[in-house]
C-alpha cells in the first residue's frame, strides 16, 4: 500500500522518504482523475461491508446447505431426509443461542428473516418426504440406483460383469413397475407430478453414478455400457408414461383450454401468506383486488369519454391497441420509452439512477416459443421485447403488434428497466448481497408495480392514451389476484381465467391465454401473480407513512429500499421506521386501512 494513503504515514522513517514522494506524486496526478471517475458514476462509493453482523450467519447457513445439497444428488429418500432434517434442528438450535436483545435493527430483521427461512426450509422438507411416501410405490427399484450411488461415492472400484446384471435387472424391474401401474387407476394430477420428480431425481442419480466410470474404468465400460443405455431409456420412458398416466389427462377438449395445473388449497395459501408476512387471508385479498379493479374500471371510462367513445371503454381500448407501431420499429420505440421514463424521474429527483445504470441495460427480441408464456416483455439488465415474427400466423403477428402497442409499452418499459427490474438488480448486487436469500415477488415485482402507481400519481401518461395503457396494465394486475387465488382456491378454471381476462381487462384471446398457462402450469409459485400489486401497495402505503407525512424526503425513502435489498416488505417498514421487531415476531401490519387515493398526488412528496 503506498504510504500516502495509510494512517501509518506518520511513523515514517528516512528510508521511506523517496516512496513518500513518489506517492505524493502519483496523488497529484491521479486523485483528479478519481475525481472525475466518481463524478460520471464510473466509480461508486458502496459500502464495502453489510451492516448487520447476522450477514455471516445468513452466508454460512446457505453455504452448508448448498454444500449438502451437492453432496446428496439422490434427494428422494430416506437418507436426505433425515440428514437434512437434523442440520435444520440444528440450525434452529444456533440461532436460539443468539442474545436478540443486543441486537441492533438490521440484525434482529435479519435474524427474523432467517430463522423465517430455516423454518420455512424444514417445512418444505417435511412436505416433501410425505408426499415422497405417497408415491414410493411408483419407483420401488430406487433402492437398487441408490445402491450403485453409494459405491460411486466412495469410488469402490466395480465388477464390470456384475454391474451389467444389476442394470440389466434394474430396466427389468422399470418395465415390470409400468405393467403393474398400467392395470390400475391413474393417478391424481398431484401425484403424478410428484411421482415424475422422484423419477427424475433417480434417472439423474443413476447418470451420475454410471458417467462417474464410464471410461475411466475399462472393465464397466467394456460390461455395462449397452445395459446402462437401456436401463436409462427404461427410466426416461417411464418418467413419460408418469407424466401422462393422470387423471386429467383428457383435459384437453372441446370448450377447454387445455392448461393443467394443480390447485394448491386454502390452507396451503395461508401459509404462504404468512411466510411472505401478509396478515391477509386469501378472500380479503380478493376483496381488496376486487375494489381497486373497481376504481381503475371508473378511470378508464373516464379516459373513454375522453376520447369520444362515452361508456364503452373496449371500443376506446381498441382504439389504443390499433395504435401499434410497423414490424420492424418496435426496438426503437422502447429505447425511446426507456429514456423517457428516466429523464422524468431525474427531473423531479425521485431517486438516485446511477450512470452506469443507464449505460449498461440493453435489448433482446424474444423468441416465438417463449412468447407463448410471455406475451409482454421480460426485463432486467436485459429487457426482452415481445413482438411478432415471420413465423407466426396472421392472428398471432396482429395481437402480439395490438398487445404491445406503444400507450401499453409506455406504462410497462420502466417496470422492466428503470426505476423497475433493471435498477433493483443493479443495488441488488452492489449492497447487502446476502440478502437475495430473503427474495420474495412482493419486494421484487411490488418494486417495479409500485412505480406504475407512482407515476400515474406523478402525471407520466399525459394524454388520455397514455391512461387507458397504464389501466389496461392496473386492471391487468388486479385481475391477477383474483384469478390466480381463486385457481388455488378451486373457485376458478383455467378457461374461466381466459374468459375472465378477456371479458373484464380486455385482452386479446392468445395473450389471456399465455397470461392464464404462466400463472398455472409454468411453475410460478401460488402467490407469484398476486404479489405484483400487493407489492406495490404495501410500498405505496410505506410511501404515505414515511414521505407524505414527512418524515423522509421521496428519494431518500427510495434510495434506501433500494439499499436495504430483498426482503418482506413488513421488514423494509421496519428498517425505515428504526423499530426492532420482537423477537416472537408474527406478521401484522393492514397495509390495505384506510386508504386514499388523494393521499399520493404531487404535493405529498
Amino acid at each position: 500500500m503506498c504510504p500516502l494513503f495509510s494512517v501509518r504515514l506518520l511513523k515514517v522513517n528516512r528510508r521511506d522518504w523517496s516512496g513518500v514522494v513518489l506517492c505524493a506524486v502519483l496523488a497529484f496526478l491521479v486523485l483528479p482523475h478519481v475525481g472525475r471517475a466518481q463524478e460520471n458514476d464510473d466509480v461508486l462509493a458502496f459500502e464495502p461491508e453489510p451492516t448487520s453482523q447476522l450477514a455471516t450467519y445468513v452466508e454460512h447457513y446457505y453455504a452448508d446447505k448448498e454444500a449438502l445439497d451437492r453432496e446428496y444428488v439422490l434427494e428422494e429418500g430416506t437418507q436426505y431426509y433425515d440428514r437434512m432434517e437434523r442440520f435444520y434442528d440444528r440450525w434452529l438450535a444456533r440461532m436460539e443461542e443468539i442474545d436478540y436483545a443486543r441486537l441492533s435493527v438490521d440484525e434482529a430483521v435479519d435474524f427474523i428473516l432467517l430463522r423465517r427461512n430455516i423454518r420455512w426450509d424444514r417445512r418444505e422438507l417435511q412436505a416433501a418426504r410425505r408426499s415422497f411416501q405417497d408415491v414410493r410405490s411408483t419407483v420401488p427399484f430406487a433402492d437398487l440406483i441408490r445402491s450403485f450411488q453409494e459405491k460411486r461415492s466412495v469410488g469402490q472400484d466395480l465388477r464390470g460383469q456384475k454391474l451389467a446384471k444389476k442394470l440389466d435387472r434394474l430396466a427389468r424391474a422399470i418395465q415390470k413397475q409400468r405393467r403393474a401401474l398400467e392395470r390400475g387407476e391413474r393417478l391424481s394430477p398431484a401425484h403424478s407430478r410428484r411421482a415424475v420428480e422422484v423419477a427424475k431425481n433417480l434417472q439423474e442419480t443413476l447418470k451420475n453414478a454410471y458417467t462417474f466410470y464410464e471410461g475411466y474404468d475399462p472393465d464397466v465400460t467394456w460390461w455395462a455400457e449397452e445395459p446402462y443405455q437401456h436401463a436409462d431409456s427404461t427410466l426416461a420412458n417411464y418418467v413419460t408414461f408418469l407424466e401422462e398416466w393422470r387423471t386429467d389427462a383428457d383435459a384437453d377438449k372441446e370448450g377447454e383450454s387445455g392448461i393443467v395445473g394443480t390447485p394448491v388449497g386454502e390452507e396451503e395459501l395461508k401459509a404462504r401468506l404468512r411466510h411472505a408476512m401478509i396478515p391477509y387471508s386469501p378472500q380479503a385479498l380478493i376483496d381488496i383486488a376486487e375494489k381497486e379493479y373497481e376504481w381503475s374500471l371508473q378511470q378508464m371510462r373516464a379516459a373513454s369519454r375522453e376520447l369520444g367513445y362515452g361508456e364503452d371503454w373496449k371500443a376506446a381500448l381498441d382504439h389504443v391497441k390499433n395504435s401499434y407501431v410497423p414490424a420492424g420499429e418496435q426496438p426503437e420505440l422502447i429505447h425511446r420509452l426507456a429514456i423517457e421514463a428516466t429523464d422524468f424521474l431525474e427531473e423531479r429527483d425521485l431517486l438516485t439512477i446511477p450512470e452506469l445504470a443507464k449505460e449498461t441495460w440493453r435489448m433482446e427480441m424474444m423468441s416465438p416459443e417463449r412468447q407463448l408464456l410471455s406475451p409482454y416483455f421480460l426485463g432486467g439488465e436485459i429487457i426482452w421485447v415481445s413482438y411478432p415474427t415471420n413465423t407466426m400466423d396472421h392472428d398471432a403477428k396482429m395481437m402480439s403488434m395490438r398487445g404491445n402497442n406503444p400507450h401499453f409499452s409506455k406504462a410497462v418499459v420502466h417496470h422492466e428497466l428503470i426505476p423497475g427490474h433493471h435498477l433493483q438488480g443493479f443495488y441488488r448486487d452492489r449492497y447487502n448481497v446476502y440478502r437475495d436469500h430473503f427474495a420474495t415477488p412482493f419486494w421484487t415485482e411490488g418494486w417495479a408495480l409500485y412505480w406504475e402507481l407512482q407515476l400515474w400519481d406523478k402525471g407520466f401518461p399525459d394524454s388520455p392514451e397514455d391512461r387507458i395503457g397504464m389501466l389496461f396494465w392496473r386492471m391487468h394486475r388486479s385481475a391477477r389476484i383474483i384469478f390466480s387465488l381463486k385457481f388455488h382456491l378451486g373457485q376458478m378454471s383455467p378457461q374461466e381465467a381466459i374468459d375472465f381476462l378477456v371479458e373484464h381487462v380486455g385482452h386479446e384471446y392468445k395473450n389471456a391465454e399465455a397470461e392464464v398457462r404462466r400463472s398455472v402450469a409454468a411453475d410460478y409459485p401460488p402467490l407469484y401473480q398476486a404479489a405484483y400489486l400487493l407489492g406495490g401497495l404495501q410500498i405505496r402505503s410505506l410511501y404515505k407513512d414515511m414521505v407524505v407525512n414527512g418524515k423522509m424526503p421521496p428519494k431518500e425513502f427510495h434510495d434506501t429500499i433500494l439499499k436495504e435489498g430483498e426482503m418482506p416488505i413488513e421488514m423494509t417498514r421496519y428498517l425505515l421506521r428504526g423499530e426492532k421487531p420482537s423477537k416472537d415476531f408474527e406478521p401484522s401490519w393492514m397495509f390495505y386501512e384506510d386508504f386514499d387515493y388523494t393521499d399520493y398526488r404531487d404535493g405529498g412528496g
